[in-house]
């Protein structure tokens, strides 16, 4: 959800495709046998070909990790004119699915001692020191709890010292912990804050260490330039061809472009993390501690997590424009919920031209990513997803 203004389609509200495929998902999906490539194709191809005649989506990406094995499957085109195919090399924007490897980097911060989560954010960055945001906690940043935070940076608001400013200047609105106010702000800072601790950019730090370190080759911020002939163009609803355009705090809070096949790599990496570093294997499973609980929802460290089984309607209400645009009343779960496999996690992510969706169960070792160059319907994504998974989890590799 970029500087470029978050927009939720109309028709979000009509849960037109999320209508069709709660009837469909109601069905017992037939069972299928080890996940050879024919068998992912006849499921994922039950539902992604109809999801994009009917919003118009040029082109996509679909990951799934099953059973400790991830594939991708492509769909349509990563450009129009001239027209290019999606493949395996295709870089999609990743809007605020990039907040999950800005709380993972805190994360793994913690695990290095570099920083507490539970410390105010002006014990990192002392020009804050008096004024009420330098009394936030990290862990307040990453669940959007600190107290009111406007879900963009304002436009004026060019550079980091007219971000100090303004942070100096801003008032809570609630009691920190109380309600949730969904904020680009907001993990932007625990992602800024995080850097500072290491003593290091972000961008540098997320390339040069997390990326590498999460054995993602194809992840990127800035990209380079052997890899913009990758880069799929984003459509928005007047058809015409669009990229993001990175704001101040841009690199934390939406600015990952990335392939599909990095993409699932993560999902099964926070589904099994155990080919990683000790330190990392730790800090991504503290991502799925439960700090509160929103509704029908509880958060986590920006993952947002529902117990497993789940009602597809659960995560319409989950992913609701409410809970982006609206202060919801939180109640803070002490002790923190201790990560457990039983759930299902999910994160949404858009630009002006591109939508993301990542869901994980890993009860069943089930996870899958939607990334389109068209910023579809939330619902539908998550319909579409839900469709997918519940087929999925009878497959027995």
């Amino acid at each position: 959800m970029p500087g470029i203004r978050l927009r939720i389609d109309a028709r979000i509200a009509l849960l037109g495709l999320a209508l069709f495929f709660m009837t469909g998902a109601a069905a017992n999906p037939r069972t299928v046998g080890s996940p050879s490539p024919d068998s992912l194709r006849q499921i994922v191809d039950a539902t992604i070909p109809a999801l994009m005649a009917k919003d118009g989506i040029p082109g996509m990406a679909v990951g799934v990790a099953l059973g400790g094995k991830t594939y991708v499957l492509n769909y349509g085109v990563a450009s129009r004119d001239p027209r290019r195919p999606v493949t395996g090399e295709t870089l999609f924007e990743l809007g605020s699915l990039t907040k999950t490897f800005t709380s993972t980097m805190a994360s793994w911060a913690q695990t290095q001692g570099y920083l507490k989560l539970t410390d105010p954010v002006d014990k990192y960055l002392p020009e804050l020191t008096a004024a009420p945001f330098g009394r936030v906690t990290l862990i307040s940043l990453g669940t959007h709890t600190p107290g009111g935070l406007p879900l963009q940076v304002p436009d004026n608001v060019k550079n980091y010292d007219e971000l100090i400013r303004y942070l100096k200047a801003w008032r809570p609105q609630y009691r920190m912990g109380t309600y949730r106010t969904y904020s680009n702000i907001g993990i932007g800072m625990l992602g800024a804050t995080t850097a500072k601790s290491m003593g290091q950019d972000f961008r540098l730090l997320a390339q040069r260490r997390l990326f590498p370190a999460l054995g993602l080759h194809h992840t990127f911020i800035d990209i380079p330039a052997g890899e913009l002939a990758q880069y799929a163009w984003g459509y928005g609803d007047n058809g015409r061809p669009i990229r993001m355009k990175l704001g101040t705090l841009g690199h934390e809070a939406y600015g990952v472009r990335a392939t599909a096949a990095d993409v699932i790599r993560f999902v099964q990496e926070n589904i099994d993390p155990s080919s990683l570093s000790a330190t990392l294997r730790s800090a991504i499973l503290a991502t799925h501690t439960g700090y509160f609980q929103a509704g029908v929802m509880t958060q986590d460290l920006i993952w947002e997590q529902y117990p497993y089984p789940v009602a597809l309607s659960s995560l319409l209400k989950g992913n609701a424009p409410k809970m982006i645009f609206d202060a919801t009343p939180v109640r803070a779960i002490e002790p923190p919920q201790a990560p457990h496999a039983s759930v299902w996690l999910n994160k949404t992510g858009s630009t002006n031209g591109f939508a993301a969706y990542a869901a994980i169960v890993p009860s069943r070792k089930l996870g899958i990513v939607l990334l389109a160059n068209h910023s579809y319907p939330i619902p539908d994504r998550i319909a579409a997803a839900y469709r997918i998974l519940n087929a999925l989890a009878s497959v027995r590799p």
